[in-house]
């Protein structure tokens, strides 16, 4: 795959997230317009009822502080996820949903886990942890955005909050570990220069030519050109009037 490829802007980048983001938002004015509530419908640990939530949970909120919170980032992240990682975009958000949702299906406590935070941080610990892994300079730069971003969200992995699902957090951090090193192989690979290659031979490299064994610049002279003045020859004609 060549480098284009992988960092290609394509309606895809923008029209998933934004689709993604208004399934959530109607979800949520569906149940304020008509008076349901869909909490039920989340994760609820170690109960076969609760596993319905590992699929559901993501388009779930509880109040409009919750969806407000989780809709920022969550279009963000997509969006740089379908940017630099397109070719796996689908994968890691599907089965980022999967995994991060049963591993909070495993630990969680007895109560309905709902939000697409877990999701969130899938994206926020794979960006991260990518990045790293892959030494591509682009990729290296988005993680430093991510953690300027988003690195104060570590601190919600831990239970210092109460109604919060720290559970999920964690989940999905360790589920976006994961997949960062499980999708090593398919991400763009670092730019490999001429003197980088096994094969490359200094000899015959035309710039280094112009240097010494001990570094120093060997200045050539061209041969200077003569100057060739232009010839004018003059026809004298003779006119003699009859």
């Amino acid at each position: 795959m060549s480098k284009k490829e992988h960092f290609k802007f394509s309606t895809g980048v923008i029209a998933y997230p934004i689709f993604f983001v208004l399934t959530i938002w109607l979800v949520f004015w569906f149940e304020v317009r008509f008076g349901y509530n869909f909490s039920k419908y989340g994760v609820y640990p170690q109960t076969l009822k609760g596993l319905r939530g590992v699929l559901l949970s993501p388009f779930l909120h509880g109040d409009i502080k919750h969806i407000y919170h989780n809709t920022v980032p969550l279009f963000v992240l997509s969006t740089a996820l379908f940017y630099f990682y397109r070719h796996i975009a689908w994968r890691v958000i599907l089965f980022g949903i999967l995994l991060s949702g049963l591993l909070t299906w495993c630990i969680g406590r007895p109560s309905y886990h709902i939000g697409a935070s877990g999701l969130i941080y899938v994206l926020v610990s794979f960006t991260f942890f990518k990045g790293v892994i892959a030494k591509h300079y682009r990729l290296i730069a988005l993680s430093l955005m991510v953690i300027f971003l988003y690195g104060s969200m570590i601190w919600y992995t831990l239970p210092i909050e109460k109604g919060v699902s720290w559970e999920g957090h964690l989940a999905g951090l360790i589920t976006g570990l994961l997949f960062a090193l499980f999708f090593r192989k398919e991400i763009a690979k670092p730019k490999k220069y001429v003197w980088e290659e096994e094969h490359f031979n200094e000899d015959d490299d035309p710039f280094l030519k112009h240097f010494d064994e001990d570094g120093n610049f060997i200045e050539t002279l061209e041969p200077e050109m003569e100057e060739k003045l232009p010839t004018v020859n003059y026809t004298f004609k003779d006119n003699k009037l009859d």
